[in-house]
């Protein structure tokens, strides 16, 4: 057979397969043994490439390579779904620079993945971050819940509009907090633009709740004493503005300026005795204080203050996977125990903010004895 009748016969066979979706290994062994047939012998799709030069036919040849531009991307972007969806997890030496934040955990950490939806799906597969997305994840949830409870079945629903924004103040900077941590533990891994970003998020949504949590308390605690309520409540918000502007701030999410974060947080979050104080001094004496809805506040707010405490020092300590590393790679590490003691300490702001208003408005009833 002349050679053109050969190639020919290739460029036929080869157009009929680039009709389809995509070429697979069964198409490629038909195309083969179609060819072998009539006397030619492929050698890949190289050799199909120069048979079609061979043959003479520029219109064919301007067609079949438009289809193989075509199949070309469908496969490249097939190619990219699988290998989005067919990660292994690395050794903590094995990731880039930018993704190395705690070399205690030496295994189970995602690789960059550079694909939002790679990210969101990464979530079903165990890693290191696993449990720190579920966590906040179902912490949020949660609050929403909370917070829908709270304004529609409950008695709260009736109250005035000022107390509702109070209450409203601390469950929307409790859910923002904790979607933001969310966000950034599910998109850490995407790039290093990325992470930067989510991360000047999350710190933003810590300094929110700090000051949601605080305002609240200021307006209930000094509800008879508008200038002290006003000076307190002015010097949170400026502090926060000042945590916001420290937390955008590119060096200030770099790992080695851990401690600095957790430093600046607790400083911040300490500012909240210096009215606790004052409220102390000024009212300690008078019997409303020894009421039960006043000392159910006292006792979950000191509770709240304890385990932020706790979760801090362990965030920053890096405990107890620096005692052991390796051993708490997927459960239980620092950074996972800091997210339970900040549902916990949430939760138990939460009951003591609403017990400080159970007494303001069903108890004293907004008559200032305090």
């Amino acid at each position: 057979m002349p050679p053109n009748a050969d190639s020919s016969a290739t460029t036929t066979i080869f157009e009929q397969k680039t009709e389809s979706n995509y070429l697979d290994a069964d198409d490629v062994d038909q195309t083969k043994s179609s060819a072998n047939q009539n006397g030619v012998r492929l050698r890949g799709h190289q050799q199909i490439d120069n048979d079609v030069n061979i043959g003479h036919q520029p219109n064919q040849l301007m067609m079949v390579s438009k289809k193989l531009v075509e199949k070309a991307g469908t496969m490249e972007h097939a190619m990219m779904c699988m290998l989005h969806n067919a990660w292994n997890l690395r050794h903590f030496h094995h990731l880039p620079q930018w993704l190395q934040d705690n070399d205690y955990l030496l295994f189970g950490h995602r690789p960059p993945l550079a694909s939002f939806t790679a990210c969101f799906w990464s979530i079903f597969r165990l890693h290191t971050e696993t449990m720190n997305i579920w966590t906040h994840g179902l912490g949020c949830i949660t609050f929403v819940l909370l917070s829908i409870y709270l304004f529609v079945a409950s008695a709260y629903a009736t109250i005035p509009i000022i107390d509702k924004i109070m209450l409203g103040i601390f469950l929307c900077t409790a859910i923002l907090c904790l979607a933001f941590s969310t966000c950034y533990h599910t998109l850490a891994c995407h790039s290093h633009q990325v992470l930067v970003l989510v991360c000047k998020l999350d710190y933003c949504g810590i300094s929110l709740l700090i000051a949601g949590s605080i305002v609240p308390c200021l307006y209930y605690a000094f509800y008879c004493s508008f200038y002290s309520q006003i000076t307190y409540t002015i010097m949170t918000i400026s502090l926060c503005a000042a945590s916001v502007t420290v937390s955008f701030s590119a060096k200030f999410s770099e790992p080695q300026y851990r401690p600095l974060r957790a430093t600046v947080f607790f400083s911040y979050a300490f500012f909240s005795f210096i009215p606790a104080v004052h409220w102390f001094l000024v009212h300690s004496d008078d019997e409303t204080f020894y009421h039960s809805s006043f000392r159910t506040a006292i006792f979950c707010l000191a509770a709240m203050a304890i385990l932020y405490i706790i979760g801090a020092v362990l965030y920053a300590s890096r405990i107890p996977e620096r005692f052991y590393p390796g051993k708490f790679d997927f459960y239980f590490h620092s950074h996972q125990l800091f997210h339970i003691f900040v549902i916990l300490a949430a939760i138990c702001h939460l009951r003591g903010i609403t017990s400080m208003a159970d007494f303001r408005l069903f108890v004293q009833q907004s008559t200032c004895q305090l």
